[in-house]
């Protein structure tokens, strides 16, 4: 996936090293860097960006008051030297907030945010029409709705799908099969013997999932993939 970006900062330092940045970012496209977001309106309406960079501080018009504004599809990221808009800055729904002078090393961490937020968002949407899969269970082919399911627990040859409403369904089932036909991260694996419903955990507790009395382990292999999509959904 390539993201289209712009930069909108008034120091043409700061613009021209984040700009160096993006040019070194395979998943980035630079579209325009502007000095103003006054200068950045007209070109942004007619063609739209996925994520801009944006500074906070800039005559006329405010990173703030600018955010406001764009589509709620446009991702922002603001890079500024003063610490105490932060707060500001998530209330607009920012996706990261980067201080001056910034470091590749953060430049990366926060546009592989976006990169995951619109990886997300294309698989909700190319999954939202079926929502169903048919499970074979003792010669029978059970219709189980995607949203009904909790976890899924590998047993040797076998699958257990555990179920919102108690039911759980035995299917003799490869889990790797199982997990490459799911939606992802929706369903996400977290153990050689379990694929959980990600929108459907109660807690987490000491790195495990919750589900009722239910904990299920999050392996080595799968620590840091899980670890990714906490933290995108982690309020601060």
């Amino acid at each position: 996936m390539i993201l289209k970006c712009a930069i909108i900062d008034d120091e043409p330092l700061a613009a021209e090293l984040i700009s160096s940045y993006v040019k070194k970012t395979p998943f980035l496209k630079l579209t325009g860097v502007y000095n103003s977001a006054s200068m950045a309106i007209k070109d942004l309406r007619e063609t739209p960006v996925d994520l801009i960079f944006l500074d906070i501080q800039m005559p006329e018009l405010s990173g703030i008051e600018f955010a406001k504004i764009l589509p709620k599809e446009t991702r922002i990221i603001f890079v500024t030297a003063f610490n105490q808009y932060a707060i500001d800055g998530y209330k607009v729904d920012a996706m990261d907030y980067l201080l001056k002078p910034v470091s590749y090393d953060d430049f990366l961490n926060a546009a592989k945010k976006v990169l995951y937020w619109f990886t997300i968002k294309s698989k909700q949407e190319k999954y939202k029409q079926d929502r169903f899969i048919f499970v074979k269970s003792d010669y029978k082919l059970i219709h189980v709705e995607l949203d009904d399911i909790l976890y899924i627990e590998g047993l040797k040859d076998y699958v257990r799908i555990y179920l919102e409403n108690g039911t759980k369904i035995m299917s003799l089932m490869n889990m790797k099969n199982l997990e490459d036909n799911l939606p992802k991260p929706e369903f996400m694996r977290t153990h050689r013997s379990y694929i959980v419903h990600m929108t459907k955990i109660n807690m987490v507790d000491r790195f495990r999932l919750v589900f009722g009395e239910t904990y299920i382990p999050i392996s080595d292999s799968y620590k840091d993939e899980v670890q990714s999509y906490l933290d995108t959904h982690t309020m601060m």
